[in-house]
């Protein structure tokens, strides 16, 4: 499972309606692909369908769609939201990565 720490569902949520989704009804699609100064690196869009391959899971009212492939890597994750003066922005809690770069972005097992 993937979890949306509250911070990051109004994010998302103000985010989805900003780029005319709705997070009732549409997806957060979440994915690894390779690349990144560690190796691998997260991919956050927005999705209005599933696929035959995806894995589904809802959390503090947003909809997670992960491609089977993608969640091998992110079972576990905390996806959180950093604000303010010194914020990141989206951040991912991976407990299977064993290292991460300095800016939260990528990672390597």
């Amino acid at each position: 499972m993937i979890q949306v720490s509250e911070s990051a569902s109004k994010k998302i949520v103000d985010m989805m309606k900003d780029d005319g989704f709705d997070a009732s009804q549409d997806y957060v699609r979440v994915g690894v692909k390779s690349g990144g100064c560690s190796g691998l690196s997260y991919d956050l869009t927005f999705d209005k369908q599933i696929g035959e391959n995806d894995k589904v899971f809802e959390d503090n009212n947003i909809k997670i769609a992960v491609e089977k492939k993608s969640f091998l890597y992110l079972a576990g994750t905390i996806l959180e939201f950093s604000g303010g003066l010194n914020g990141k922005g989206f951040v991912f809690n991976n407990p299977n990565a064993s290292r991460t770069c300095g800016c939260g972005e990528s990672f390597s097992l």
